[in-house]
């Protein structure tokens, strides 16, 4: 299967190219290649969908996806940390207030692909150049349909860059703060039969200490970074309305918590094929393969500071995930949309380790990991009868979790200290939605959904026990999915075709929550084991705005979430709490003025107070940050751009670990750089 993935993949990349090549130059194209899947259905009017278009994307301070989601208030990672100091597995992504423990509960999705890690369900956010992605589309609320199991809180869904945004070279090259270099360039051919694409980026710097000030001690430096990230798309006609589109891509991260045995590795390849019909039938065949490797070695440092030595080493930690999707679209009238499909994903891998380390040196080895698959059937539709519109679908998943096994071993040979083989489990989820959009008035629609979704267990929280710092982490083989029911009601407001106003108000109970309750704790440590609460319930509101008029635009987004974990039994001390790392209040605004290829605009956020930990001790100041980014055009090719994050220096608390040691995220950082783009 991996092998004819791959070879179909690369057979399709090799003679989509010439092909195209060969195109007469002088005849004017007619594009009727869009690279994306089937049209959106017209029933997701019914729901909150925030929509991140591709100017926004490369127009941002920090040249982050991370970043730019948090234009959508409430979509919040587990951390606040980004993608340049925080640990790769601290940087899942959730919604509306429902918690994490760094397993995503929204469904991240890449051109229809999946693509939370395999073995932890974090995001690998380097892998994702903003310069190679066309538009983000944010849906708040479970219950996902035709994109698959997984989206909990909400689906946010990625779409590469289209023939119509595709530049023949677009490059840029940045220094920033603290001898930081950021590249991107990608080269574009496109043709009256398709186009193909191929980019890359690179970004690297010294790093800033991630642990503030007044906590340091000699043991605490900078963290510094370097990632960098491929990939190569091509899309094809091979008949009038059928479409080929194959993506290969790669990422390699490398990065440095901040003190000695910190640092951390991930390496990743993906590859997909996707055949689209457009016909009188539509129809989408999605085949893909990922496989991940990651490393992180963690250190023990004492209460002064003074001295750090390491307490494990995950040398290595591979996986793989496989899977495949057909979805057809059946002729059942004009004002009717209907999907009907078929999906099946595949995921394995396991943790190499190292541990109890005596005068420097190992004297255990922990391997632990297993798979999971899960299967399902999905019907999708919607009808629109005149001013009103109605939507519904439901998916039933039969999942089973296997193989899974832990086993210790003294490196100096002997009986092994731990050999457990988890007993495999299967079981079967329904899941749905439903929804209603009312145009009320020409400018006014109101909008009405229930849903329920799942989430599997991550191999990850099964089977790997972990550690940050001095607190220890037991993972649970006993597990239960996590299940989500959700309501909501809004209305959505469209003075004028560049202005919107949508509030929506919503609640959502998160039954057999995984969070990582906390079993003994001291001033310097703590014990914590992954257990499923009784539920999360999660009440609030959201307000998106967008206006335009000439060159200006505003955007503004506010989430406003009470949160409350429901426990009882051994995580009874929980019950009550807010849960762990959920600000109350996101807020986020940006104006901006755009004239051609000049541009100016400020990026002004907001995140309340937030837990650091399930007991509500450990308390994260609010912050508040300002971004600017300007262009100025000096030729017809060439750009010159400055990029301001965090410009007043804030102090952003992303962590609290030990005795009260406090972690900051990105500091100050400025970029100055030049743009190259040939039309």
């Amino acid at each position: 299967m991996r092998l004819l993935l791959s070879t179909a993949v690369l057979f399709a990349s090799a003679i989509a190219v010439p092909a195209l090549a060969q195109a007469d130059p002088d005849v004017a194209p007619d594009i009727v290649v869009t690279g994306r899947g089937l049209p959106d259905s017209p029933g997701e009017r019914a729901f909150d969908i925030v929509t991140i278009d591709r100017d926004r994307l490369q127009a941002n301070a920090s040249a982050r996806l991370e970043s730019v989601l948090a234009d959508v208030a409430g979509l919040q990672q587990f951390r606040r940390s980004d993608s340049r100091t925080a640990n790769p597995t601290s940087q899942g992504i959730t919604l509306r207030g429902i918690g994490g423990n760094a397993s995503s509960r929204a469904l991240l999705i890449l051109d229809g692909v999946p693509q939370a890690d395999p073995f932890g369900g974090w995001v690998a956010f380097p892998a994702y150049a903003t310069g190679r992605l066309g538009q983000v589309r944010v849906t708040r609320g479970g219950g996902s349909g035709y994109f698959g199991p997984g989206a909990l809180a909400g689906t946010v869904q990625l779409d590469s860059a289209t023939p119509d945004q595709l530049a023949p070279l677009d490059a840029s090259l940045f220094y920033g703060s603290r001898d930081s270099i950021e590249a991107q360039g990608a080269a574009a051919l496109v043709r009256d039969g398709g186009f193909a694409t191929l980019s890359g980026a690179y970004a690297r710097g010294d790093g800033f200490v991630p642990t503030v000030a007044s906590s340091r001690g000699p043991v605490d430096r900078a963290a510094p970074y370097e990632q960098a990230s491929g990939a190569l798309r091509t899309v094809v006609t091979v008949a009038p309305s059928t479409e080929v589109q194959a993506n290969v891509s790669a990422f390699t991260d490398r990065r440095d918590r901040g003190t000695a045995f910190t640092a951390n590795r991930s390496d990743g390849a993906d590859a997909s094929l996707r055949l689209v019909g457009r016909g009188a039938w539509g129809w989408s065949a999605l085949a893909y393969l990922q496989t991940r490797a990651f490393a992180s070695s963690f250190a023990s440092i004492n209460a002064a500071r003074t001295t750090v030595s390491q307490s494990l080493n995950q040398y290595n930690t591979p996986a793989t995930g496989l899977g495949a999707r057909l979805e057809v679209q059946p002729p059942v009238g004009e004002a009717i949309d209907l999907r009907l499909g078929a999906d099946i994903r595949d995921v394995s891998g396991k943790t190499q380790e190292l541990f109890t380390f005596v005068n420097a040196s190992p004297t255990r080895r922990r391997e632990a990991g297993g798979s999971t698959r899960t299967q399902g059937l999905f019907a999708d539709g919607s009808v629109a009868l005149g001013d009103l519109t109605l939507t519904g679908a439901g998916r039933i998943d039969w999942w089973r979790i296997d193989g899974g096994f832990l086993r210790e071993r003294p490196l100096a040979g002997g009986a092994a200290l731990t050999d457990n083989r988890f007993a495999d489990r299967d079981g079967s989820e329904f899941t749905g939605r439903l929804g209603a959009a009312w145009r009320a008035a020409a400018a006014v629609t109101v909008r009405a959904a229930a849903y329920r979704g799942w989430r599997l267990p991550t191999l990850n929280e099964l089977y790997r026990p972990f550690r940050v710092g001095n607190d220890v982490t037991a993972a649970n083989a006993g597990l239960s999915p996590e299940r989500l029911t959700g309501i909501e009601g809004g209305v959505t407001l469209t003075p004028f075709a560049d202005a919107s106003l949508a509030a929506t108000l919503f609640h959502n109970q998160l039954d057999d929550a995984i969070a990582n309750v906390t079993l003994a704790a001291t001033p310097t440590s703590a014990m914590r084991v992954r257990r499923n609460l009784d539920a999360i319930r999660s009440t609030g509101v959201e307000v998106d705005a967008r206006y335009a008029t000439g060159p200006f635009t505003a955007l503004a987004s506010w989430s406003h979430v009470d949160a409350r974990v429901r426990a009882s039994g051994a995580a009874v001390a929980l019950d009550g709490l807010r849960p762990a790392q959920t600000p109350r209040d996101a807020i986020s605004g940006t104006l901006g003025w755009r004239q051609r290829r000049a541009a100016v605009s400020a990026t002004l956020r907001h995140v309340a107070r937030q837990f650091d930990d399930d007991q509500n001790s450990r308390s994260l100041a609010p912050a508040t940050t300002l971004d600017g980014y300007a262009a100025l055009p000096v030729t017809r090719v060439l750009t010159i751009e400055a990029r301001a994050e965090n410009v007043f220096d804030a102090r952003v608390e992303a962590g609290i670990s030990g005795a009260n040691i406090v972690e900051r995220a990105t500091p100050r950082t400025l970029w100055i750089g030049v743009r190259a783009r040939l039309d």
